[in-house]
């Protein structure tokens, strides 16, 4: 056989060996993702919070409980999470948010929220005003060189 065909046969034989490696890992990693939201969902609970403060900040900044700490891996403590320090009931507690919730969380605001251990997984009756946020659309290179040669020309600009 020719030196090329060799070579490329074994990178073959290693690309199909990893992705079946990589088949089984997925499959492992989603059954244990599953029963970890299944556990979660059975912790639920509705609490009343005043929610203090909100940031991300790596994990050993956060003043988490020292089992926490303990409990997760050392790859993932240098890791940023959404932090949430709030009020509940007389106690002030620092809990961890789900990245989807984290920015529809207001600060200052009581709000009723759902919580497993110290994990808010859903945030649901908010008290008070609530804040739109607007974000405005970022314009396009030749958007805004439409509009500044518009309103050079004296024009209207186009909306």
């Amino acid at each position: 056989m020719n030196t090329v065909t060799i070579v490329i046969l074994s990178i073959l034989a290693v690309l199909i060996i990893a992705a079946v490696v990589f088949y089984f890992l997925g499959k492992k990693l989603q059954k244990k993702q599953a029963e970890s939201q299944a556990q979660i969902d059975a912790m639920k609970q509705t609490v009343s919070m005043l929610i203090i403060d909100k940031k991300r900040m790596k994990m050993k900044d956060a003043g988490l409980p020292q089992m926490v700490m303990e409990q997760t891996p050392k790859y993932l403590r240098n890791s940023k999470l959404p932090v949430v320090k709030a009020k509940v009931g007389p106690q002030i507690m620092t809990l961890i948010s789900d990245e989807r919730i984290f920015d529809s969380i207001p600060v200052k605001k009581e709000v009723k929220a759902v919580v497993s251990g110290i994990y808010i997984t859903d945030v649901k009756g908010l008290h008070g005003k609530q804040q739109v946020n607007v974000e405005k659309k970022k314009k396009g290179f030749f958007k805004r060189a439409i509009e500044k040669a518009q309103e050079k020309a004296g024009a209207t600009p186009i909306k």
